[in-house]
């Protein structure tokens, strides 16, 4: 999407860049001088014994703008709270991920999902002696540039821009999007004015970025090097673990729970068969659903235990124990063994073929697909139905800033409210529905 006019719904462009803004860059060095409980808080990294190699909150962790760093929490600790208070973050509990909403309410959600995983990456952090307030806040904003409906809203978006001659949407993106440019909480500043630290572990949250940069992303390489060819923080790798870790249990537990798998089905796989078989022999009198939380419990505890092992032994490899070497490492320092990965891979590839495309999935993933394409169509053909702010700034538009104002609109919202608004456009029985 780097050819789209880039504007926001308020009509301020964000090709400005901090210079150019009245607000003052943070000079590394000029933080006030804090309070004597600040000196405490600030001085947490050195007192819990994190290791050299991690991301210490008192080094002057660097933001765009100026703020007052006189406060009980670290400055990771202030990411993680503003991440939390953030309208992108509540609307997490709407999106989903495998099943939409109307299937149930028992289901992961982003919101759950995003919990789950920054509880696994404040626990491993805590084990490797890492920032574990910088892996949580790097967890909890992981997933804030989704669209409706999973990967599917996603596809819909990318195939809507793809006809109009742009690139795929990225939502790795679109998080740095939200929290730099459209969340609009605070008087001096754009987005959340988050670190340089956490911006880095949003921005690289699948690894090194490769080739062109995308278009969000690319703005704040340009306002400051966010060394983006080079890997991230020991902690936001312990987040992007998190995520698989994550997200492979709970599929397995939410695809058992609809009744599309069973936990039997899963016996052909190294990862879970002596597990399910123990559990079996330990709890022969226990119900189903208790079977199968004590199966995830234990497959997850021997996820975490294997990155713990082999992370170590990587950082205790490196060339220095430093965060530059942590960066500038040939390969992550934080990840699976050998045998770890490759069981996983076996269990995502059959996820993929019994579950993401089972049947019942792809017809709702079809019309899911269709919802999102057709509201973007729609949008693009008549902007002066879209709600204001986002409205005004569109007929003030041109075509490339209105695909990206419809792009930063739709994954703006919620399964439910892309629904609605839907049946409000296309269903002749709700053309009364405004």
């Amino acid at each position: 999407m780097s050819a789209l006019g880039n504007q926001d719904p308020k009509g301020k462009s964000s090709a400005e860049t901090p210079a150019s803004r009245s607000q003052t860059p943070v000079d590394p060095q000029g933080f006030s001088k804090p309070t004597a409980m600040s000196k405490t808080v600030q001085r947490r990294g050195q007192r819990s014994g994190l290791a050299p190699y991690a991301c210490f909150p008192s080094r002057n962790p660097v933001r765009r703008f100026e703020t007052n760093s006189e406060s009980v929490r670290s400055e990771f600790q202030r990411d993680r709270d503003r991440i939390i208070h953030s309208s992108a973050f509540r609307k997490l509990q709407h999106k989903t991920q495998v099943f939409v909403a109307h299937e149930g309410d028992n289901y992961r959600t982003r919101l759950t999902h995003s919990l789950e995983v920054a509880q696994i990456a404040r626990s491993i952090s805590v084990a490797l002696r890492l920032d574990e307030d910088l892996a949580e806040a790097v967890a909890l904003a992981h997933d804030l540039g989704h669209t409706p409906f999973g990967h599917a809203g996603e596809d819909a978006v990318s195939d809507c821009l793809r006809s109009r001659g742009y690139g795929p949407f990225d939502h790795n993106d679109q998080a740095i999007r939200i929290v730099t440019q459209l969340e609009r909480h605070y008087a001096s500043f754009q987005g959340l004015n988050l670190t340089w630290d956490t911006l880095e572990g949003i921005a690289k949250h699948n690894g090194p970025l490769q080739g062109d940069l995308p278009e969000s992303i690319a703005a704040e390489q340009a306002a400051w090097d966010l060394q983006p060819r080079g890997f991230a923080s020991a902690e936001a790798q312990v987040a992007a673990l998190s995520d698989d870790i994550a997200y492979n249990n709970h599929d397995i537990d939410d695809g058992v729970r609809v009744g599309l798998l069973a936990l039997e089905d899963f016996r052909h796989l190294p990862l879970l068969d002596e597990t399910i078989a123990r559990v079996g022999r330990l709890h022969a009198s226990a119900s189903p659903e208790q079977r199968r939380h004590e199966v995830l419990r234990r497959t997850i505890d021997a996820m975490v235990k294997d990155v713990l092992a082999t992370s170590q032994a990587r950082l205790d490899a490196l060339r220095e124990p430093s965060v530059d070497a942590v960066r500038g490492a040939g390969d992550p320092v934080i990840g699976f063994s050998e045998p770890m990965h490759d069981a996983i891979q076996q269990l995502r590839r059959f996820l993929f073929d019994n579950l993401y495309r089972h049947f019942q999935v792809n017809r709702m993933r079809v019309k899911a697909m269709r919802v999102v394409r057709e509201l973007f169509d729609y949008y693009h053909d008549h902007p002066e139905s879209l709600p204001e702010p986002w409205r005004t700034q569109a007929l003030a538009s041109s075509d490339g800033q209105l695909t990206r104002l419809i792009v930063d609109y739709i994954a703006g919202m919620t399964d439910s409210l892309a629904v609605k608004e839907h049946s409000a456009l296309f269903d002749t029985y709700s053309m009364f529905s405004v």
